[in-house]
């Protein structure tokens, strides 16, 4: 069969109107995968991570001084690293923001900044890495994500108060020697609405902190963070939906992970870097992978769906090229042997400790 080369040229030129710019055609024909500005026609470069996978477990601030011994179990199940998570405070509604370093006196120990790299120091001593990752609390336990003000005035207020927080703990990480400083976590309306004040406090977190960062943002989001490229690991608390059944079986769970892999791996190439689990973790109870991110009080308790879901992740998303490593949701340190957490994220003396502890080592 023979073509006519204008005719073809033609017919691609028309397309291609309808999605890019028409000037750009022939080069793109020539070089494919060349312009990163039409990702219809870009092929993408796959993401490969060179380091050691980060196997992390998410520390429960302590409310009360703790040993060094209470990093024993951890590092039982095989952890390398651990996630501490001091927390600030925002009453729903108002511009205040209230933390240990600014307030002097504080309720929890471990979320002073005193007591924050005491807990650091100890992590170390024990051979554990470190990410600090402040987190902030709003109101009776409302979503952070869903933060806002009304008022320019408000939003000036809550912005010097929060960024003084956030600089404050990327003292403490500069100072600790912490490996790694996630700025924030689940801040999604705050940054669609305020890019600006995390570009800015970025460059102020770099001026202090010389370490790798990250962010934190929710499953759902993460793909909606103007400042990837500022970072060096797209964060991502993994809570993402598997299944709507009771109980799914391991390889449905398996399954429901194929569309995220995907579009996980694509944003990873786009950006060139690798993708960090800053949280994951499911409840040991019904339904627990349908809407991970939720706690259901009328949901029976369920060990088993926990482990095997626990067993999907690490069989099927542990070994992507693109993925960093993570951070189990969650661990309280101290906690007594043979008692469960109070919290049915955590697996600690629950099936699914065994179950972490022998992915980690393997």
């Amino acid at each position: 069969m023979i073509f006519n080369g204008k005719i073809l040229l033609d017919f691609f030129f028309r397309i291609y109107t309808h999605v890019c710019s028409y000037k750009w055609l022939l080069l793109l024909l020539l070089f494919p995968g060349l312009f990163s500005g039409c990702s219809h026609f870009t092929t993408g470069t796959p993401y490969k991570y060179s380091g050691e996978k980060i196997k992390g477990v998410s520390l429960v601030a302590p409310r009360e001084p703790v040993t060094d011994s209470v990093f024993i179990p951890v590092r039982n199940v095989n952890a390398e690293w651990v996630s501490v998570m001091p927390y600030g405070f925002v009453e729903e509604g108002k511009p205040n923001f209230h933390y240990a370093g600014k307030s002097g006196e504080w309720k929890w120990w471990g979320e002073t900044p005193q007591g924050t790299a005491e807990t650091i120091r100890m992590a170390h001593q024990h051979g554990l890495k470190v990410m600090l990752k402040p987190h902030v609390w709003i109101g009776r336990g409302g979503f952070t994500g869903h933060l806002t003000f009304t008022t320019e005035a408000d939003w000036l207020v809550f912005e010097k108060e929060y960024g003084e927080y956030l600089l404050e703990f990327a003292r403490v990480a500069d100072s600790s020697d912490v490996e790694i400083y996630c700025i924030a976590t689940e801040m999604q309306n705050f940054v669609a609405k305020r890019p600006q004040f995390w570009h800015r406090i970025i460059k102020e977190i770099k001026g202090i902190y010389k370490g790798q960062l990250t962010y934190a943002e929710n499953w759902d989001t993460y793909q909606d963070v103007p400042f990837w490229d500022e970072l060096d690991y797209i964060g991502v608390d993994a809570y993402f939906p598997l299944s709507e059944k009771q109980h799914p079986s391991v390889a449905e769970l398996k399954k429901g992970w194929q569309s995220h892999l995907k579009a996980l791996s694509a944003y990873a190439g786009e950006h060139q870097k690798p993708v960090l689990f800053t949280e994951y973790g499911y409840r040991s109870a019904d339904f627990t992978a349908h809407k991970p991110w939720e706690t259901n009080p009328d949901h029976p308790e369920n060990e088993q769906v926990q482990v095997d879901a626990y067993r999907a992740f690490f069989e099927e998303v542990w070994s992507r090229d693109w993925l960093a490593g993570g951070f189990v949701w969650k661990w309280f340190p101290g906690l007594e042997k043979g008692r469960k957490a109070r919290d049915w994220y955590s697996p600690q003396h629950r099936p699914a400790e065994q179950t972490l502890a022998d992915f980690y080592k393997n």
